[in-house]
């Protein structure tokens, strides 16, 4: 029977021959920042034309 690794250390793999490498974060909700930045600017746009036509309709 096999003992138990100490606390703190990891176990030998069995049969893995490939090498450690970072994993890239999950960048969640801010992957596509360019996505979010067209909505807010596309929203921008249209609340600024909504008084631009308000202020064009009373002339």
């Amino acid at each position: 029977m096999d003992s138990l690794p100490p606390p703190g250390e990891t176990p030998p793999a069995e049969g893995s021959i490939a090498e450690a490498h970072q994993e890239r974060p999950d960048g969640g909700v801010w992957e596509h920042p360019y996505f979010w930045l067209g909505l807010i600017v596309l929203g921008s746009v249209i609340v600024a034309g909504f008084f631009v036509f308000r202020v064009v309709d009373l002339v």
